[in-house]
């Protein structure tokens, strides 16, 4: 009794609605879900089955979520890309109107952001696992199987393939294609394509195994000097 739910939110009979949760008008909710206390569903956004919204989640207006997925507390789901247009001196909001589409088999981590595509989807594909403090900036399209480690950062309209790793504190830049079962090593900074498979790390990121080996050579070299 003390959720507020919209009269026109259709909710399946066996799903829960905690204390303190706001549902908005048009939205859809499916069996077994369960939505934690002081959650926020948007207006018109789509909830699938066997899903669970832990304490403090916002999912915005027009956002879809699909089957069996966890979103753990204080996520967010669908706020504003950062766009902005330099408009006589001054930066001017670009609107935000797309929305972002969760697939099934999702887990995503507390504090992490998600958001909501300028024009058309931001995706993350099914199976995919996201840790805590993630941010996924507008438009990005994310495959299916990928893990995101702690404190990712991928910006606008970069694509991640299918079964990607990216390490805890990896930075990926806008418009970026990362390939299939690539790997991207802690602390890495991707500022160009990645190829399928490859094992990149560093500053631009680079071939972990070419980088291993200048960081040897360069050390050998090193060794070689005479101190002044």
């Amino acid at each position: 009794p003390a959720a507020t739910v919209a009269l026109d939110a259709e909710i399946a009979a066996d799903a829960s609605i905690a204390a303190g949760a706001v549902i908005g008008s048009g939205v859809a909710i499916g069996a077994r879900t369960v939505v934690g206390p002081n959650c926020v569903v948007g207006d018109h956004a789509r909830i699938g089955a066997d899903c669970l919204l832990h304490a403090n989640v916002t999912l915005h207006y027009r956002c879809e979520v699909g089957d069996r997925v966890i979103l753990h507390s204080s996520c967010v789901i669908g706020s504003d890309g950062f766009g902005y247009k330099l408009r006589n001196g001054e930066h001017v909001k670009f609107p935000q109107v797309g929305t972002v589409e969760i697939e099934s088999n999702v887990e995503i981590g507390a504090n992490t952001c998600i958001d909501r595509a300028a024009l058309g989807v931001t995706r993350v594909g099914a199976g995919t696992k996201i840790d805590n403090q993630v941010h996924i900036a507008h438009n990005v399209q994310i495959g299916a199987g990928v893990l995101l480690c702690g404190q990712v950062g991928i910006g606008g309209s970069t694509v991640i393939k299918d079964h990607v790793t990216l390490a805890a504190q990896c930075g990926v830049a806008d418009h970026v294609t990362v390939g299939a079962q690539a790997v991207v090593f802690a602390q890495s900074g991707v500022t160009k394509d990645i190829a399928d498979k490859d094992q990149v790390m560093g500053f631009p990121a680079a071939n972990r195994k070419e980088l291993l080996h200048e960081m040897a050579a360069l050390r050998r070299l090193a060794g070689n000097q005479k101190a002044v």
